[in-house]
């Protein structure tokens, strides 16, 4: 399997698992559960064909982990400055580090 390839399925399989961590970092998003996962899913499957080509292109492990950590948090950004639009309760640190996390796995991976 080629490694951007790679880096689309490992990305949305990480990102569903991504998604479906809101549960348990703030169990009073599950009636928009399924938002959350399409829309980490999508992050992942962006990002991590990126992180893919970027593995394919340079062979460094570490460049590779940096690079998914950077483009993890980076697509993660967006979602993490916004508000939840029930509650307009901001959950930063909730989005953004599970997606740097999925970043970071796929770069391994990739690499």
């Amino acid at each position: 399997m080629n490694k951007p390839v790679l880096g689309l399925v490992a990305g949305g399989v990480l990102g569903v698992v991504d998604g479906l961590t809101a549960l348990l970092s703030a169990p009073e998003v599950a009636p928009q559960l399924t938002t959350i996962v399409l829309g980490s899913m999508g992050k992942g499957l962006a990002a991590g064909v990126l992180v893919g080509w970027f593995a394919r292109k340079v062979n460094s492990l570490p460049l590779g982990i940096l690079f998914g950590l950077t483009m993890g948090a980076l697509f993660a950004l967006p979602f993490a400055m916004g508000t939840d639009p029930t509650t307009g309760q901001k959950y930063f640190w909730e989005i953004l580090i599970p997606g740097s996390m999925v970043g970071l796995v796929v770069g391994f991976l990739t690499q």
